[in-house]
This record gives structure tokens, C-alpha cells and sequence, in this order.
């Protein structure tokens, strides 16, 4: 077998998507990894070019070689995993502002309601980047992202997107979570679900968004 299949193979399990999925997402045709897995067969040099390009934050060394770490050093991590007990503070200047509102839904109160007040503010070690939380709903970014889960946002702006990360974006009709790749057209986007059996990736205009949030992490609603 190639010994790169293998760790092709680790990037998608760790990115929480199917072999199909990491097909689509690098422009190949169905069965171009998946053949190649299970015959045990070589796959192109373009293949293992786009693969490098679409998912950056894992190392062309590792992936090439085998050796070393499979994330790069400087990557962007997951959402952080909870090491301490969150809590809750009535305090305005004391931890991150928590909106009672769903990002897919309500979210357009944090930005045109001049009554919008945070319901309280959660303190969670590991989380000091974030600029708020509110809800999310849907189960497109499942099992990462869970329906009900809250989640802790990072006010960002187009420039500052690094492609195979997960954002919450808000265009001119729609707002979305989605991992965030580039597109073959410059001004677009492309917008992944890890949920790809029942959501399907979509592109969107640059032009349409108006806000950019980094999703530095999730949990499951405490309070």
C-alpha cells in the first residue's frame, strides 16, 4: 500500500469527515482516495498537492515521511477541550458576555438592537479569546459542533480566515458555521459541513458576507 494512504486516512478521522467528503473537498472525483485505499494503489501527485493545500494545518513532512507531529506547530488548534468547571459572573467586566440568542437565528439583535444586553457572562479558562457566546443550533458541524451547544466567538475579518478552520459567518441573507476553504474563483468561498450525509458544501460570493467570527470552541449548555 502507499504509506501516505494511511495518514491521508488519519487527516480525515481527525477532521471528523469520510474519505468522500475530503474527495470533494480537494475537487476529485468520487473513488479517487477511496480507490486508492482499498486497492492499495498510488494516487497522483496533484492529489497529495491538494490535499497539503485544502487542510494546511496538518505538516507536508509528516504526510510525505511519517515523521514528526501531524499538526504543525503553529496551527490553529480544535476547539479547546474543557479542563476546568465553567461558571458564570453578573459582574460586566468579569468574563466573556454570553447572548441568549441563536447564531442561525436571533443572532442580528447583538448588532441592531441598542437594548441587546448580554444575559451574563461566562468564565472559562482557555476560552480569553473569545469576544462572546451565544447558541447554535442545526446539525451541520456535528460531532464537533452539537445542536444546543453554546459557542465562543472571535470577532475576525475576511483577511484573517485561515482556510480548513471553523467560522461563523453572517451574509446578506443567511448566517452559517461551516469549515471555510478557498475556492477555485478568488472571490468566493467555500463552505464545508462536517455533517456531509445530510448537508452539502456550498459557495458563497465574498462580497455577500458582512460579519467574521472564528469559532474558538464549543460546550454543551451548563446553566
Amino acid at each position: 500500500m502507499c504509506k501516505i494512504l494511511p495518514r491521508i486516512q488519519q487527516i480525515a478521522q481527525h477532521e471528523g469527515i469520510t474519505i468522500g467528503a475530503m474527495e470533494r473537498s480537494i475537487g476529485a472525483s468520487k473513488g479517487v482516495l477511496s480507490r486508492a485505499i482499498a486497492n492499495g494503489t498510488d494516487i497522483q501527485a496533484k492529489w497529495i498537492e491538494a490535499i497539503v493545500e485544502n487542510y494546511p494545518r496538518y505538516s507536508e513532512g509528516w504526510l510525505l515521511t511519517g515523521n514528526g507531529d501531524m499538526l504543525k506547530s503553529s496551527a490553529p488548534s480544535s476547539p479547546p477541550i474543557i479542563s476546568a468547571q465553567p461558571t458564570l459572573s453578573f459582574t460586566p467586566d468579569v468574563g466573556t458576555p454570553y447572548y441568549d440568542v441563536d447564531f442561525l437565528g436571533g443572532f442580528d439583535e447583538i448588532f441592531n438592537s441598542q437594548a441587546s444586553v448580554p444575559a451574563t457572562n461566562i468564565i472559562i479558562k482557555g476560552f480569553e479569546k473569545a469576544d462572546l457566546w451565544c447558541n447554535v443550533t442545526g446539525h451541520s458541524m456535528e460531532p464537533r459542533i452539537n445542536h444546543g451547544d453554546i459557542i465562543a466567538l472571535h470577532r475576525c475579518a475576511i483577511e484573517d480566515i485561515q482556510y480548513g478552520e471553523i467560522y461563523a459567518i453572517v451574509l446578506d441573507t443567511i448566517r452559517t458555521i461551516k469549515i471555510i476553504r478557498k475556492a477555485s474563483d478568488p472571490n468566493h468561498l467555500r463552505f464545508i459541513p462536517i455533517n456531509t450525509q445530510d448537508y452539502d458544501e456550498q459557495e458563497f460570493d465574498k462580497s455577500r458576507i458582512t460579519h467574521v467570527f472564528e469559532v474558538v470552541g464549543s460546550i454543551s449548555k451548563f446553566f
